[in-house]
């Protein structure tokens, strides 16, 4: 980015809420409020749609613009992006309660189910869940021609089924289809008593579910729905000392030990770390992601995790559902099919989603309390006809 986009993006962000290079990650360390981060975000009507598609802050959006100027100028370098590849690396290691050299960047989820779905030998058994998405199932699923044994439970029986023989478990989460929240905790205590390995697809929760990643042998996440990314931005996470165990299914010149003097010849030379498994970033991509994470690094996880589920809890008190850990509300009403239900919210400019035959309502941090009340307004006819 030329100097004089980088001054104006740099005094951008600090006019508005905080400074890009000074994020202060901790328990106690956070820079700004909710109300102060609900000031870079203009969404049109109610958006509750969070589960499908995170919404760019006013810092991102400038950011991204900022950066097309550039390129249209030809006065930036193909090296100049690193910088915010290495920012968002380093912002969602301390998300994800990590440390940077255990982050892989890449641009789906699925490569990297992939890479851990390969590294199954035949006869291994893995674990899932039956109502998963499909980005953790599929490449799973299709290892099953090599001689890989899945057993698929409900979410619900996942944990217990847990035993010597299981390879390894792989599970969102959070569900995407409803909200349910796994409980981590019981999940990375089950493994480690049997000795069984740990995938974990964060993509429903990392932003406002705090996890310690370093618990599960892998995890990934993309940004772009609760991290409020760009699409084409995501992150996979390896446990110290499994790097070997996995193949580097996607070797290319950013993988390299040295990206930069590593991009042409023989012999192979990835990173020692878990850079050898990035794959090459679209790279405007990850300008607005590393100002979005920013943001989250300001605000703090376990903030908007508040924020997010007390929102929920308040629509589900509302409608007569019980109360929930989770940011997502899922809401099925006897005898109503999920297409009378979303009618009146089209009709209060409410965005939701259909999904699993209930209506998928998400609270994050642009939302507030008029937000649930409008909701609850357009559901009334159903809650207390």
């Amino acid at each position: 980015m030329n100097e004089t986009l980088h001054g104006r993006y740099a005094a951008f962000i600090s006019a508005h809420i905080f400074v890009v290079c000074n994020p202060r990650l901790g328990h106690n360390g956070w820079v700004i409020s909710i109300e102060t981060a609900r000031q870079q975000f203009s969404p049109a009507g109610v958006y509750c749609n969070s589960a499908s598609l995170g919404l760019p802050s006013a810092a991102t959006a400038h950011a991204m613009r900022g950066a097309i100027d550039a390129w249209q100028a030809g006065t930036v370098n193909a090296p100049d992006y690193d910088r915010h590849v290495d920012r968002s690396r380093q912002l969602f290691a301390a998300l994800a309660q990590t440390a940077p050299e255990n982050v892989a960047i890449g641009s789906q989820v699925s490569v990297f189910s992939d890479i851990v779905a390969s590294a199954l030998q035949p006869g291994d058994e893995v674990l899932l869940a039956e109502e998963d998405f499909t980005s953790v199932l599929f490449p799973f699923l299709a290892q099953q021609e090599r001689g890989i044994s899945i057993r698929i439970v409900p979410l619900d029986a996942l944990i217990d089924s847990i035993d010597d023989r299981t390879g390894l478990v792989a599970v969102s989460s959070v569900q995407s289809a409803d909200g349910r929240v796994l409980d981590t905790t019981a999940l990375a205590d089950a493994a480690d008593r049997h000795g069984t390995r740990t995938y974990l697809d964060t993509t429903q929760s990392t932003g406002w579910l705090p996890i310690d990643t370093d618990r599960f042998s892998f995890t990934s996440c993309h940004a772009y729905k609760w991290l409020c990314s760009p699409r084409g931005a995501a992150f996979f996470t390896v446990q110290p000392g499994l790097l070997d165990t996995l193949p580097v299914r996607n070797a290319g010149w950013y993988s390299g030990a040295d990206v930069w003097t590593s991009i042409y010849g023989a012999p192979l030379r990835l990173a020692t770390d878990a850079r050898r498994f990035d794959l090459s970033p679209a790279w405007l991509c990850w300008v607005g992601t590393a100002v979005a994470l920013e943001l989250f690094a300001d605000v703090g996880p376990d903030i908007i995790g508040a924020h997010n589920v007390g929102l929920a809890n308040e629509l589900r008190d509302r409608v007569g559902m019980a109360p929930s850990n989770s940011a997502i509300v899922s809401l099925k009403l006897p005898d109503v099919t999920p297409e009378r239900i979303t009618a009146p919210l089209d009709l209060a400019d409410v965005q939701c989603a259909v999904r699993a035959g209930g209506v998928r309502l998400a609270f994050h941090l642009y939302n507030g309390a008029e937000d649930v009340a409008a909701v609850a307004g357009a559901l009334a006819p159903f809650v207390h006809g």
